[in-house]
């Protein structure tokens, strides 16, 4: 008897303090709840100015949450089509892509096949003086975009000053629910190698890999690359959906935990298998995140795929949307993921952060050994490591710099305006002329065209100055600054071989549309060729 007593009296200890534990956390929700009505409340009655309540408050929620984590975020009812934009990638518009120089007009940059745009003939390089009446050069690019979206069904109408004649007309359009496709790209690469260019997991691209696997078999694909390099994720089920196609019904893709226990769930194919035998090659980088993992995760425990490139992102948070009050959406990170050997990909602990409210990555000491199906060795610990690693071409600081600077793609207006067509994409390719003219071009525009080393030590010549160096070293310093230096011109000669890709790239693009874009690109991807020189016994075992 006295050991029953003891142990209900340790029984309902716990009892009480669990108890105890949830009440102190609702008392403490409350009681901060209380704290900031009470300080709304007095800056309401006595701060010196208008009270911003719309700004302050929705600074003060994004603070909040951005302090769990990246992913868990407030939309308010006003931007939901951009969540659903974000779930779907669809939107109400014209189906175009613009570029707006400041102080100018819009002008239509990538008009997208069989868009409202490519239906009422504008073409790149066409600039549209106004929107609805309202002039877009007072405008900025962003405002000018929302004014060309809307519901489907509805009319905007352009003044646009046409490329090739010059004349300006109104061009009314009806928009339409625009659909940009997460299968960028389907065709072969050679006799018997299909290729599929994934960019995301919104709804229903497992139902376009799957027309487009069969389309491939049609054309006689006998193995499959499936690229997922920079593709940041989306909707779990769509990752499962893809998985289930190339695996056994009912093999397990995912875990789902989180502090709830009613979380905890298994994730398993519930469909037949279009194919279990075509070997896959699996293409990942640092930017394939989240559904690319999870899909990546499961090719590689079930021992059905060989993953090749680099590293992944190290995405394992798993996120919900959640209805809140007026109509707004809370995207609330729910529980962690794991793959079917149990591994958590996520990299980063949000959850512990540094006094100075950095995370840190798992370090590899704290890693764990997992199997796969066959037996292979896997670890946790951040992303999904390669069965084989090939490295990403490493591009020089003034490739970014042209792209990111808007010079390309304004070579690339220059160029739709002087060409009213290019050959054949097969047999297009940027002469040595056309790229004599954009050397031309680029001298015209400013842009940072220092090298990596001269931007080091520019940044190291200020570190001197402010320790007062700069003077005893001045001769070494004049030295090494003349070493380093490089005129624009000369320096752009220098990269012709990785400059030249992304100028017949947007060109391509503008002249055939989207697909033509990655089929420029893969003519130019190494890592992709290293992938498919691959000797059979460093593959995967299909069976």
């Amino acid at each position: 008897m006295k050991y029953c007593r003891l142990f209900f009296a340790a029984a309902a200890a716990t009892v009480i303090s669990v108890s105890a534990q949830a009440q102190s956390k609702s008392f403490k929700l409350g009681q901060w709840v209380e704290i900031q009505n009470s300080i709304l409340k007095e800056l309401n009655r006595s701060y010196v100015d208008s009270l911003p309540v719309d700004r302050i408050m929705r600074s003060g929620v994004d603070a909040m949450l951005e302090d769990l984590d990246p992913y868990t975020i407030y939309i308010p009812e006003e931007e939901n089509e951009d969540l659903q934009m974000m779930l779907s990638k669809t939107y109400g518009g014209i189906g175009a892509i613009i570029y707006k120089k400041k102080d100018g007009n819009v002008v239509i940059n990538e008009p997208y096949k069989d868009s409202p745009a490519y239906k009422n003939g504008l073409v790149c390089g066409d600039e549209i003086i106004a929107i609805d009446g309202e002039p877009t050069v007072g405008l900025e690019a962003s405002q000018s975009s929302d004014k060309m979206k809307g519901k489907p069904g509805t009319t905007v109408v352009f003044k646009v000053k046409k490329l090739r004649s010059g004349d300006t007309l109104d061009v009314p359009i009806v928009r339409e629910r625009i659909h940009i496709p997460d299968v960028e790209y389907a065709g072969m690469l050679d006799d018997t190698t299909g290729y599929i260019k994934q960019t995301g997991f919104t709804d229903n691209v497992s139902a376009d890999i799957r027309s487009s696997y069969f389309k491939l078999k049609q054309a006689g694909m006998k193995r499959l690359v499936l690229d997922l390099r920079g593709n940041g994720g989306g909707l779990m089920p769509e990752a499962i959906n893809i998985v289930s196609l190339f695996v056994p019904h009912g093999s397990l893709v995912v875990t789902a935990k989180g502090k709830d226990p009613q979380s905890f769930k298994e994730y398993r194919t519930t469909s037949e298998p279009v194919d279990t035998s075509i070997p896959l090659i699996i293409m990942v980088d640092s930017g394939s995140a989240s559904s690319s993992e999870i899909v990546a995760g499961a090719i590689q425990d079930l021992d059905r795929g060989t993953i090749i490139g680099e590293r992944t992102f190290g995405k394992g948070l798993v996120q919900s949307i959640r209805p809140i009050a007026y109509n707004g959406q809370l995207k609330v990170t729910t529980a962690k993921y794991y793959t079917p050997s149990g591994r958590c990909v996520q990299a980063i602990d949000y959850s512990h952060r540094n006094e100075d409210g950095s995370v840190g990555h798992i370090p590899d000491s704290l890693t764990s050994e997992f199997k796969t199906l066959h037996g292979r060795t896997v670890r946790d610990g951040g992303g999904i490591t390669p069965d084989v690693e090939i490295k990403s071409p490493a591009y020089s600081r003034l490739v970014y710099s042209l792209v990111l600077s808007g010079v390309i793609d304004n070579y690339v207006l220059k160029f739709v305006r002087e060409h009213d067509t290019i050959p054949a994409l097969e047999d297009f390719r940027l002469s040595d002329d056309d790229f004599e003219d954009f050397i031309s071009f680029a001298k015209t525009q400013e842009f940072d065209y220092r090298s990596s080393a001269k931007a080091l030590f520019d940044q190291m010549k200020k570190e001197l100055e402010a320790d007062g160096l700069t003077e005893a070293m001045k001769s070494e310093l004049n030295a090494l600054e003349k070493a380093i230096d490089i005129d624009k011109e000369r320096f752009i000669r220098l990269k012709k071989q990785e400059i030249i890709p992304f100028i017949e790239e947007e060109i391509a693009v503008r002249y055939y549309y989207q697909e033509a874009g990655i089929q420029v690109r893969l003519r130019y991807d190494n890592q992709l060729e290293e992938a498919l020189k691959v000797p059979a016994e460093k593959l995967v075992a299909y069976n």
